[in-house]
This record gives C-alpha cells, structure tokens and sequence, in this order.
C-alpha cells in the first residue's frame, strides 16, 4: 500500500490545528501544522499518539511503514523528510521517545 493508501485507514483530524510534540521534560521540539504538505504527517503522528501514547520504538516502526515510499526516499536523502527522519531516529538510533499536545481548531 502507498501513503495516501495507509492515510485513508487512519481516523480524520478535523478540528485540530496542528500535533505538537514534546521532548521527556515537556519542552515542544516540533509542531506539525494541519495544512497541505503536513496535514498528512499530522494525520499519522496523530493516530500513532492515539495508538500507542507516545511516539516510542515501536510507535516510530509502525510510522515508517505507514509512510510507505516516502521512508525509502528519506533514507536516501536525509533531512528531506524531517518528520520521517524523527521516526527513524528513534525506531533504529535509540533517540528518545516523544509525547504530542494535540492543538483544536
């Protein structure tokens, strides 16, 4: 399955503004807007938060394949895809997990 494939099976974001995700100390290291061009990533990483309660191993394993093709292109050109370069930090390079402040509409 593509992307858009896997997105269509996660639950629909409307009503909220952005995903925010915090650090172990609560600092925010990321917002993810809900606009066109991340509206997608806050849709996985919203699901992902929903499923697992933070964005931990494994929680980062299921991304990377939900992102289908996009993760071999961010393995291949680093910092292209800095959400998906998040998720293979922590799946394979033991960076810490990370919680998400959803932000309503």
């Amino acid at each position: 399955m593509t992307f858009a494939d896997n997105l269509a099976t996660l639950p629909a974001i409307d009503g909220i503004a952005a995903v925010e995700l915090l650090d172990a100390a609560g600092h925010s290291v990321a917002r993810l807007e809900n606009r066109p061009g991340t509206a997608g990533s806050v849709r996985l990483y919203h699901a992902l938060g929903q499923r697992f309660g933070q964005i931990d191993q494994a929680a980062a394993s299921e991304g990377l394949a939900l992102y289908a093709e996009h993760t071999a292109d961010a393995r291949a050109f680093p910092g292209k895809h800095p959400n998906i370069d998040r998720l293979l930090a922590i799946a394979e390079q033991g960076a810490p997990a990370l919680s998400l402040r959803v932000i309503a509409a």
